[in-house]
């Protein structure tokens, strides 16, 4: 089947989710405005494209999510958290937070993190700009040293992407953000697609229409009205 190109940048809508490839690529092209992101969020389609390369569209099947209230704290992520290692925030460095998730990942040689590139990040400012993107951010020292960003819609929270310059400080960020939605009734995380580091906390595949089911329901709902973490977060996060 042929790849719907998305040419008229007046039109926001999405070929039916059936029509993706087996790898999940939906469309190409459009661009990447607040009207056609929140379209694609809502339908559970996402953005992910190099840098050289039209505007990609994707909706995988399955589709990876990560529950708040089923997150997997493992004993070693369990002592960080007591030891008070980070000090944690919400909103206060998103341009930093997605600069420093397209670094290059010394794990992942072949993976640079181009695909967060000028556009993107400028697209997901003004979304943040908007109310619709977040970041958390793990700080040591006053240096930012991890974190995550995404958008939420309802409650709904589209993970986008994580990084860590020192060990557990995105893990301790997930599993912060995750009690904090927990306690805002967003009961999921779009993780996207699978990888081995959110399987081990705890997120799991589910069919894309089962996904695309609770989209439905989830992002009519009214989220919070302002982003902020509650004072104890720190000690609630699952110990």
């Amino acid at each position: 089947m042929a790849i719907t190109w998305l040419a008229d940048q007046a039109d926001t809508a999405f070929p039916p989710l059936e029509h993706a490839t087996e790898h999940g690529l939906l469309a190409a092209g459009g661009d990447l405005s607040p009207t056609r992101l929140i379209t694609a969020y809502q339908s559970g389609i996402f953005p992910w494209f190099n840098r050289q390369d039209p505007v990609l569209w994707w909706c995988p099947d399955p589709r990876m999510v990560l529950y708040t209230d089923q997150v997997n704290i493992s004993k070693s992520l369990r002592k960080t958290i007591r030891q008070r290692r980070f000090e944690l925030s919400l909103n206060q460095a998103f341009t930093e937070v997605m600069q420093a998730c397209a670094e290059p990942r010394s794990e992942a040689k072949d993976d640079p993190g181009t695909w967060i590139h000028d556009s993107m990040i400028a697209a997901y400012r003004d979304l943040h700009q908007r109310g619709y993107a977040h970041s958390i951010e793990c700080w040591q020292s006053g240096k930012l040293v991890g974190g995550l960003y995404g958008v939420a819609i309802g409650r709904v929270f589209f993970g986008e992407s994580m990084f860590s310059f020192e060990r557990d400080a995105s893990k301790v960020a997930l599993s912060a953000l995750c009690a904090q939605l927990f306690r805002w009734g967003f009961p999921m995380i779009d993780c996207q697609i699978y990888s081995p580091h959110l399987h081990r906390m705890g997120a799991e595949n589910i069919p894309r229409q089962v996904f695309v089911n609770q989209l439905a329901i989830l992002t009519k709902l009214q989220g919070p009205t302002q982003w902020l973490l509650d004072a104890d977060i720190s000690d609630s996060v699952y110990l």
